[in-house]
């Protein structure tokens, strides 16, 4: 492969490259218009391809011939002939006085409308203003600008450009600078072998649909009236578990703000009808908000019997004794939770501003119990480690390209379920001796590579020798199973040191609290679980001595 910085045209190359791939893996899904501009453009000259890929590639829709120079492409008017015949590029478009000023700058508007010296000073927005009361309507360019002396350009086919790249990529947020950071060692990513039964979208609907969510998503992040917003949205996909979560995500995000705007029944709609994680907990907290408080208490006393997560249980059990105050019955008596060691430290204080993590790692750590900050990097590493091969799974609705750091589903609530076969598989080595050799050989052959567990900066190969040979399987399984529980809710919380007794293959978890700080509710969780199933873990209350 030739290096990105040696290849002129890298662009044009990486465009083919997401072409091909649509063409091979979704050619029975394209419109014509799509397949047919996938096959024309092969046939273009290299010039006129390479001109059209580098407009694609910048921002806007209009450009001038003076702004498209290109050592590689040559005069840009006569490599944009082609595409204008083929319409993908407008020669001369019609421009309203706004889009004019988008291509001129300030001396040339003044020199095309004949502005007087004051207002050839005033500010873009305030000559906008001004002629904006002269002219109405849309012109071409050499009619505006007579004197210009150059071609003007509109891309027409940037909004099918942009389907394909979504089409691509599934999402919004990943774009063309995939391919360079890629090709300059910048982030290295898993090969996963895409078999044709994995592919993320199985018939047209599915990209129609999708589509459909990514415009519903422009449009509620533009501001525009939720219930037209609401009026877009795509049924629920019948068979794709993928897209479905992402239509649950939305509307979510949409019944979060009818809650802001006090619209607590349309919220409570939304909530209901949503199966997003966290979605039943807040349609009991609307209910309530809402003076309904039975109605709360019976979904509440039907979400306590079979909780969804940890995090909703921890939700549940602050709002119900609320909720049986309000219906003026017995307030539920709260569980005990499990004893956890409490570690009291007063230290000086330290002469420059330092965490309260790292002189708590200092002050404990020695020779023969060294002790390192971790926080959710070694827990999440090794659970990355062992599990590679269930995580980088090619299933239906996991991967869409080769730029995935993880799959496309790790947040959905059946992540696990999906998966099942692959993580037992995974899990189990941990019964035997083997899963020490699968975490190193991954750590050696899959280092650097992207991951949404791995934490590679900080896992040094004394940590993870220190964690292989004082952490016992039974607990690295324990920790393992939560994560999968909840990936979204559980990769975090974990304790902020960890100290091991080398010589005696033991560890602990610590949590460090400074001066008026407080645990948070996913830290709760995590020492709540590690004190229940006897894994060791203390929170250290760090206070400065005078």
């Amino acid at each position: 492969m030739i290096n990105v910085l040696d290849n002129p045209l890298y662009y044009l190359d990486n465009f083919h490259q997401v072409l091909d791939w649509i063409a091979g893996r979704y050619g029975d899904l394209l419109t014509e218009q799509e397949s047919g501009f996938i096959r024309d453009f092969a046939g273009l000259p290299q010039p006129s391809r390479a001109l059209f890929v580098r407009m694609v590639m910048r921002k806007g829709e209009l450009f001038r011939a003076s702004k498209l120079v290109y050592a590689e492409i040559g005069a840009a008017e006569e490599a944009a002939r082609p595409l204008a015949a083929l319409g993908l590029v407008e020669a001369d478009p019609l421009l309203t006085l706004e889009q004019l000023f988008e291509l001129l700058q300030k001396p040339e508007i003044a020199a095309a409308f004949q502005l007087a010296p004051a207002e050839a000073k005033l500010r873009k927005p305030e000559q906008l203003a001004l002629l904006a009361g002269r002219h109405d309507g849309a012109r071409r360019f050499s009619a505006w600008h007579p004197a210009a002396g150059e071609q003007a350009y509109r891309i027409a086919a940037q909004a099918l450009c942009d389907r394909l790249r979504l089409i691509f990529f599934g999402n919004a947020h990943q774009d063309w600078t995939e391919f360079v950071l890629s090709d300059l060692g910048i982030y290295q990513y898993e090969k996963v072998e895409f078999a044709p039964a994995a592919r993320g979208f199985r018939s047209r609907a599915d990209i129609d649909d999708y589509l459909r969510l990514q415009h519903c998503q422009e449009r509620f992040a533009n501001g525009e009236p939720l219930d037209e917003v609401l009026a877009g949205l795509p049924p629920p996909a019948v068979d794709n578990e993928w897209l479905r979560s992402r239509r649950d995500k939305l509307l979510f995000q949409f019944a979060q703000q009818l809650e802001k705007q006090q619209d607590w029944c349309a919220a409570h709609a939304l909530y209901a009808g949503c199966g997003y994680p966290g979605a039943r907990a807040r349609a009991i907290r609307v209910l309530e908000k809402d003076g309904r408080s039975a109605a709360a208490f019976t979904l509440l006393q039907a979400a306590q019997r079979e909780p969804e997560s940890e995090a909703e249980r921890q939700q549940l059990l602050r709002i119900a004794p609320r909720l049986a105050r309000k219906l003026g019955q017995a307030r539920p008596a709260p569980a005990a939770p499990a004893p956890v060691h409490k570690l009291e430290l007063s230290l000086p204080a330290p002469s420059q501003p330092a965490y309260v993590e790292f002189v708590v790692r200092d002050h404990l750590s020695s020779a023969d119990a060294p002790v390192f900050y971790v926080e959710n990097a070694l827990i999440n590493s090794l659970f990355g480690l062992l599990c590679w091969d269930a995580i980088f799974c090619a299933i239906p609705g996991a991967f869409f390209h080769p730029f995935h750091r993880g799959p496309a589903d790790l947040h959905s609530a059946d992540f696990q379920r999906r998966r099942a076969p692959q993580f037992a598989a995974c899990l189990a080595q941990l019964d035997g001796d083997g899963w020490r050799d699968t975490v190193r050989a991954n750590y050696a052959r899959k280092a650097g590579i992207q991951s949404p567990f791995l934490y590679w900066e900080a896992l040094e190969p004394e940590l993870l020798d220190l964690a292989l040979a004082c952490i016992p399987p039974r607990h690295l399984r324990l920790a393992f199973e939560r994560i999968l529980q909840d990936v979204k809710a559980n990769r975090s919380g974990f304790p902020d040191l960890i100290q091991f007794w080398p010589e005696e293959k033991r560890y602990s978890m610590i949590e460090v609290k400074g001066p008026g700080d407080r645990l948070q509710d996913n830290q709760l969780r995590w020492i709540a679980y590690c004190a229940e199933h006897q894994m060791p873990v203390s929170v250290c209350y760090l206070q400065w001595s005078a």
